[in-house]
This record gives C-alpha cells, structure tokens and sequence, in this order.
C-alpha cells in the first residue's frame, strides 16, 4: 500500500480522496493554485504546496510543477481525480518513469481509450457493438461529406482526443457538417492539443448507459452495475442514477458483458466506465471507455457498498480488489450542483457565496467543496456539489433527493439546484421518460 498519496486535482474529488486516505491510514498531500489557497482540499489534507498561479495550463495541467511537487513531498503515488491530468498518457508514462506510482490504468490503456477512434475499432474488434461512423480520424472534409451521406444524416462530429462534451457537433446536413467540422477541430485543439475528428452517427432518441468497470493487475474484470446518464446540458451529465430504470435483466446482462469484452480489449485495470447509446428500438452502441473514477460514481458506491477510490489505491498498489461478486442493492440518484445559470444558457456564474446550506437527512450524501464565503473561481469547472439520495426502491430516492434540493441554498450565485429540483419532482422523470431532451423542456418553459 502507498504511504504517501499526492492529489493532482481540486474540489470536491480532491476531498473525496483526502478522506479515502484518511480511512486507509494513507498520508495525503494537496496542491494547490494561488486562486485555491483558502479551499478545503489545501487545508483538509495532511500535507499541501502551491504549484502555480491561477490559470489550469500553469497549475493543474502543469506536469513539471506536478511532478516536482510530488518529488519535493516525497509523494510515493499520484492520484489524477477526473478531469485535468486523469486521461494524460503522457502524465501516466512520466509518473512511471519517475518512479511514482498512478492510481489509474497504464499508460498504454489510457492512450488507446483516449484515441476514441481507435478505441472504437479495438472493441469492434472484440465483438462490441458500435456506432455506425468513420474507421478512424477523418481529415480531409470532403471525405466525411461522403461518409456522412453514406450513413446518413444527422451525424456527430466528436475530438478524437476528446471527452466532456469538447469538440463535439451535430449537423444535420451538408451545409452544417463543413461548419460543424471547422468549430469542433478548433475547439478539439484548443482543450486537448489535437484537433483529429471522426464521424458518428447521431442516434435519435437514444438514451445513455454507462457500465463501471473495476479490474486488477490478477487479470480480474467486473461490473458494479449501470448509471442512466442521458440527462445533460451541452453533452455533459446533469442527473444520473443506477440502476437505469426501464433496463430488462436480460438486456442489462446483454450490455455488462459487452462492457467486460470492451474493458479486457483495452486491457484495462482500476476504475473505469464503458459508455453506450442505447436506441429506442433497443438495439445498444459502444461510444467511448473512460479511464477514470467519473463524477458520477457516487451513486455506484451507494448501491454496493464498495469505495470505488479505497479500490483505486489498493489495485493501483497492486492489491486485489477486494469484492467481485456484487450484487447492487436499493436506488441511487445524483445531482449536480454547477455555479451556472440554466436560464442564460449555462452560463458561469463565479463569485462570492456569503452563505450556503448544504442538505442533509435519511439517505442524503453530499460531496462538495463549498463553505460559507467561497468564492467560486472563473478559472475551473463549475461544479459545486452532488447531491446524491439513496432509497430502498426508485420512488424513495426521488422523494430525498427532491426534498433535499429544495433544501440546498447558495448565496451570490446562480446555481443549477433549481432546475434539478423541478426535473426531479416533475411527473416525466417519475415514470422513467429520461429522454434527451428533458432539459430543454424545463428550460424553454414547456414543463
């Protein structure tokens, strides 16, 4: 087991994994940019240092100052949290070379997960079905004008290096694919520093499943079950829960298993997440792996008792996981509380909160970073908090997790606990109706 375990990220993950540490006796160490130094990671952990100033590029994106933070602490390992250095193949080689260990798949897993195109193509390879699309990066913007027409319109342009949401369009036509084309390379280059695209096809109406995934250095690959993830704004996850309502057993076993094939296709080890469309006819498609612990992993915890990051370290350190029978029990749904304001298309909304109040009660779990008088910075992600609710059955977690959102209150800023609040409570997330579009109808007022 590591002694001493360097946290490469901030908010509410970085405290996540500070109390995993403290739990398993670990030493934990914190950093910091100039803008965070009054947060609770950097004073909640054991040890912490400043690498840089407020700007992501010159602090947490920053591999030398990250490396040489972990050399200066005598860090023995570094966990990547999600977001900024999680998915860096690089950052993984260059902690391996330096001799200090990464909670997170190997290196080679990540690169190849992270080249969604030819991700795409090694699962296709195991017999997992995917999305009809380009067989690798599409450059020339003439030949995906064909193959769009091939496949047929809509179509999505995703970053091949991407994730998030970055990079990603929808066209509908010729018209729109060369403009949609030329802002996704953009913004792919601007947020990864590659700008390859491939082509998808847009499933309409499709849902999104994602299946955790837990594998050791043993050769040992499981599933702790699925998250209904459809509910997003701007490709990026708002509202999920597992088990995904309206899933047979037959069809949840169908996808599991193709989730495994996925994750020993790429050889994965630690946390991860297999992510698939699932069409309204049934039918179900591979779309990306992610090599990391997600946001959303709460709610997996909630229903099996496992601590997806404890499972982290100790596979990262060469254990065995401790559980692979699980059987998820009870109901579990998250929301996520973002500094944006849904009604001015989710815009930031940084600024000080001179006061906040954080739910509680029965089955209520908050993960979160905010405290009376934080100020939110312009700098980073906007999440604030996750309210999860857990419940013997799908009703009763509903019912927490309304309750405690109307609870939740932040000062001086717009949040998005507003509109969680009416989604959740609404007749249509009740009967399980998780479209897609969901969100656009409590924003644009038709709900």
């Amino acid at each position: 087991m590591f002694r001493r375990i360097m946290i490469a990220n901030r908010g509410e993950i970085a405290l996540r994994i500070i109390r995993a540490c403290r739990e398993l006796n670990v030493t934990s160490i914190a950093v910091y940019s100039s803008a965070d130094k009054e947060c609770l990671h950097a004073s909640l952990a054991d040890e912490s240092i400043c690498i840089g100033p407020p700007s992501a590029t010159e602090s947490y994106l920053h591999i030398p100052s990250i490396i040489a933070a972990a050399e200066i602490c005598d860090a023995h390992a570094i966990h990547p949290g999600y977001g900024f250095l999680a998915e860096n193949a690089k950052f993984a080689r260059i902690c391996r070379d330096c001799d200090i260990g990464f909670i997170g798949p190997a290196p080679e897993a990540i690169a190849l997960s992270g080249d969604k195109a030819e991700c795409r193509a090694t699962v296709q390879g195991a017999g997992v079905p995917v999305v009809p699309g380009s067989d690798g990066v599409v450059e020339d913007p003439e030949k995906a004008l064909s193959l769009a027409r091939e496949i047929g319109f809509p179509v999505l342009i995703k970053a091949s290096a991407g994730g998030g949401g970055k990079g990603m369009r929808i066209a509908h036509n010729d018209v729109a694919l060369k403009s949609a084309i030329s802002m996704a390379a953009v913004e792919a280059q601007t947020a990864f520093g590659d700008g390859g695209l491939y082509l998808e096809k847009f499933v309409e109406g499709a849902r999104h499943i994602e299946f955790q995934i837990l594998g050791d250095s043993n050769g040992k690959i499981v599933t702790l079950g699925e998250r209904e993830c459809s509910i997003q704004r701007r490709h990026q996850k708002l509202i999920e829960e597992t088990p995904a309502p309206g899933l047979s057993s037959s069809l949840r076993s169908r996808m599991a298993k193709a989730a495994i094939r996925a994750a020993k296709a790429i050889g994965y080890t630690n946390a991860g997440t297999a992510e698939f469309l699932l069409a309204p006819d049934g039918q179900f498609y591979f779309i990306e792996f992610n090599a990391r612990i997600q946001v959303e992993h709460p709610i997996t915890e909630e229903v099996t008792g496992i601590d997806l990051v404890k499972e982290q370290i100790r596979i990262a350190s060469g254990e065995p996981m401790s559980r692979s029978n699980v059987r998820p029990t009870g109901h579990a749904i998250e929301a996520r509380i973002y500094a944006e304001d849904p009604e001015n298309g989710f815009s930031a909304s940084p600024g000080k909160v001179p006061r906040c109040h954080l739910p509680g009660g029965p089955g209520i779990r908050v993960d979160s970073h905010l405290f009376a008088g934080y100020e939110v910075p312009r700098f980073y992600d906007s999440l604030l908090a996750k309210i999860i609710a857990r419940g013997k059955h799908r009703d009763e977690a509903i019912d927490r997790l309304s309750a405690a959102l109307h609870e939740f209150g932040a000062e001086g800023i717009k949040t998005t606990a507003r509109l969680c609040a009416r989604i959740v409570s609404g007749d249509r997330f009740r009967r399980g109706d998780i479209g897609p579009d969901i969100i656009d109808q409590y924003v644009n007022g038709s709900m």
